[in-house]
């Protein structure tokens, strides 16, 4: 069975991401830093007759990352990273001029420095999947051109096979597409790309995400490097961001996952996605926060 490593796992899109590769037979290393609510959602989890390994924790402290990953070799290796745990740096958001310095290292930490940690200690398990079918025969891999939405390329989300055009077309000598490794999934924001008043530190940390997963993406030719816009979802985390807000109306995380859930169906190019296109193949659906 496949294995995925998902972090902030107990609740939100985290938890309903594990749910649905549960039910298509993943086997789940799951983490969060409260140790009742993780160990709950390991429970419902179980019941579809997976394996999971529950490990509480903080995505900062070096040690709970290599222990992520030991519990991954563990259950067979390693298919699936995903870095969904996320800080926003100020509760409730605030802005830029009140922002404190200390919360802005800690959406750092969170959100930049533990994502490429983790994905440091699994890189080795991950370039050893076998996963994800090679599409050698299908098209170049340009590797110094990822996938982005809205860089020359159109905003509607076409699967690989269907690549041949000059989408991503790049340089004549890059090499090949070969991989069949794993896939990191990198959950990113809106806020990464638009000037949001209030959302700066929390913004500016999912920014450095974005680019660190696209240079990631180069440097992995192998792997399948996606960052992704959820759009907006009734979570903790938005209600922590802004308490004032009713969020009543806004999507649960659960109708964001058949959008992450189509990246693995389809193998999609490593690159930059929003979930709204992804579900609706809308010429410019855009995202948000």
């Amino acid at each position: 069975m496949p294995v995925a490593i998902i972090t902030g796992a107990s609740k939100g899109l985290g938890r309903a991401l594990a749910a649905g590769l549960a039910g298509r037979g993943w086997d789940l290393v799951v983490d969060a830093r409260s140790a009742g609510p993780l160990e709950a959602a390991a429970r419902e989890l179980r019941e579809t007759g997976v394996r999971v390994v529950a490990l509480p924790g903080d995505v900062t402290d070096g040690g709970h990352r290599a222990a992520l990953v030991a519990a991954a070799a563990e259950l067979g290796g390693l298919d699936l990273l995903v870095n969904n745990a996320s800080a926003l740096g100020a509760e409730p958001l605030v802005r830029l001029a009140d922002h404190p310095l200390d919360g802005l290292r800690t959406a750092l930490e969170v959100n930049v420095v533990a994502p490429l940690g983790l994905a440091q200690e699994a890189l080795p398990l991950l370039r050893g999947s076998s996963y994800l079918a090679s599409y050698a025969d299908d098209i170049s891999y340009i590797g110094g051109v990822p996938y982005i939405r809205g860089a020359g390329n159109p905003g509607t989300y076409e699967s690989h096979p269907y690549m041949r055009d000059v989408r991503n077309a790049g340089l004549s000598d890059s090499p090949p597409y070969v991989g069949a490794g794993g896939a990191i999934l990198n959950i990113s924001s809106d806020a990464a790309v638009e000037a949001y008043s209030t959302w700066g530190g929390y913004g500016a940390a999912k920014a450095a995400l974005d680019q660190q997963s696209a240079v990631l993406a180069v440097e992995e030719p192998g792997l399948r490097v996606w960052w992704v816009d959820p759009g907006d979802m009734r979570t903790d985390l938005y209600a922590a961001a802004v308490p004032v807000d009713d969020d009543s109306g806004r999507p649960l995380p659960e109708t964001v996952v058949p959008a992450l859930l189509r990246l693995l169906d389809e193998a999609a190019v490593s690159g930059r996605y929003a979930a709204a296109d992804l579900l609706a193949g809308a010429a410019d659906a855009g995202g948000s926060r």
